[in-house]
Parts: structure tokens; sequence; C-alpha cells
């Protein structure tokens, strides 16, 4: 194999899919739980929605153009402040214009938390009209990880995984609350685009729970990020407050 051949093996290889064939792009790069980037990567798998995964260097590498080329982007629970040191500021800059011009967006505890405006204490997205989110109340009991109550309009509450996650308070419409009233769960357009934030996780697994007392089962909260998921990508307004 000549030196050319190899290096265009190579940039293959490290590419994500091709728009064609993943409607949906999952951030995986630095900053990202491993575990929640699998936990999201098996809902997927389950309703069977195609993904192409970016580690941060990928995500770097793309322009706006092959980021719209996509109808959702994911960004899954982690270190957020990691997740935006990883990225460039041109690379934030253009996952807001791509979002501005149709690209949706689901962002998960940290994904949400990169969704708001840094206002320049860190490299965000701002896909929130200058709106920039704190921690849900618990973190300042110290309170790290819980079984939290979510509460829906016209359905009874399920309870969902919650670890260090955001208070949503100031942006979009409501779609799921704390128990102290304030937004677990929001939604709304940005731009062209379609917006999901949540600041608990459906989509984890029942290995999470352990130690923990959840009266609400795993495939119930599950089944929701699933709705989530399909929300983001269709543009579909979920029931709100």
């Amino acid at each position: 194999m000549t030196l050319r051949l190899f290096l265009i093996s190579l940039l293959a290889a490290c590419a994500p899919a091709t728009p064609r064939n993943a409607p949906i792009l999952l951030f995986t790069g630095s900053g990202t739980s491993v575990g929640d980037v699998s936990a999201v990567e098996t809902i997927l798998r389950d309703h069977r929605l195609e993904y192409a995964p970016a580690n941060s260097r990928q995500l770097n590498a793309m322009n706006e153009s092959q980021l719209t080329a996509y109808r959702l982007m994911i960004v899954p629970g982690g270190n957020f402040i990691d997740m935006a040191k990883s990225l460039t500021p041109r690379t934030t800059a253009n996952i807001h214009n791509a979002v501005q011009g149709g690209l949706h967006y689901l962002g998960i505890c940290a994904g949400a938390f990169l969704a708001g405006d840094g206002k320049g204490s860190y490299n965000s997205l701002n896909l929130t009209s200058g709106v920039r989110f704190g921690f849900y109340a618990a973190e300042k009991q110290g309170v790290r990880k819980a079984a939290v109550a979510i509460a829906s309009v016209g359905t009874r509450a399920i309870e969902h995984y919650w670890e260090d996650g955001p208070e949503l308070t100031g942006w979009g419409a409501i779609v799921g609350t704390y128990p102290d009233g304030t937004p677990a769960v929001v939604e709304g357009p940005s731009g062209k685009g379609w917006v999901i934030l949540t600041g608990v996780h459906p989509e984890a697994p029942e290995s999470w729970r352990r130690g923990m007392t959840f009266t609400t089962p795993a495939s119930v909260s599950n089944a929701y990020a699933g709705t989530l998921i399909q929300a983001a990508l269709d543009r579909t307004w979920l029931p709100y407050y």
C-alpha cells in the first residue's frame, strides 16, 4: 500500500459515519462519560436509530455544513468543563450556527450545561439566548446523585437517575419538573433548530441504580429517553406546562 492510500484509509477510519447513513451525530469526546455514551448508544440501538460517533478531534475537524448534514446532535453526560476545553471556539461557534441553521440538539446533563451560555467562564454553545444554568438544588445540600421524581403533563411522575445535573430555569418550555417545581426537562427552538435539554439521565441502565431506591423501573425511564431522542430528531413538541 502506498503512503497516500494508507493516509486515506487512516482518515476514513477516524472520520464519523457519512450523514446519509447516520441522521444522528453522537459526541463521544473528552469530558463525556464513557458509561453514559454507552447508555445512549444502547437506547439508539434499541430504537434502531443510526448514529455516527465523533470524538473531540473529529468534531473539531468538522465545518458548519458537515454538521448541518445531520438532523440531530446528542451530547451526553460527563464533565461539561472538560468538554468545553476539548472543543475549539471555532467548533462551538460552528455547532451554534449549525443549530441556528436547522440542526437539532439533545443535551443530557453536561450536554445541557454546554448548551447554555458560559458567559466567558467556559467555551459554551449558547443555544439559549444568553441563559446560563446552575445546578439543581440538591447539589447545595451535598447530594451528588439521587433517584429524582420528574413530573410531566398528564402522566404520573417517573423517577430518573440524577447526578450533578442542571436546573433549567430561564429557557424553553417546561416539559418536566423536579420535586421542588423547577425545570428538569425543557424544549424549544433555537434559530431553525430544535433543542431538548434534560438535567436527569433517563437513559441510565439498571446498573447505575445500585445502592439507591427507585419505585420506577429502569425500563420506564429508558423508554422516556427514547421519547426524548425521537422528539428531538423529529422536532416534535412534547406536552409542556
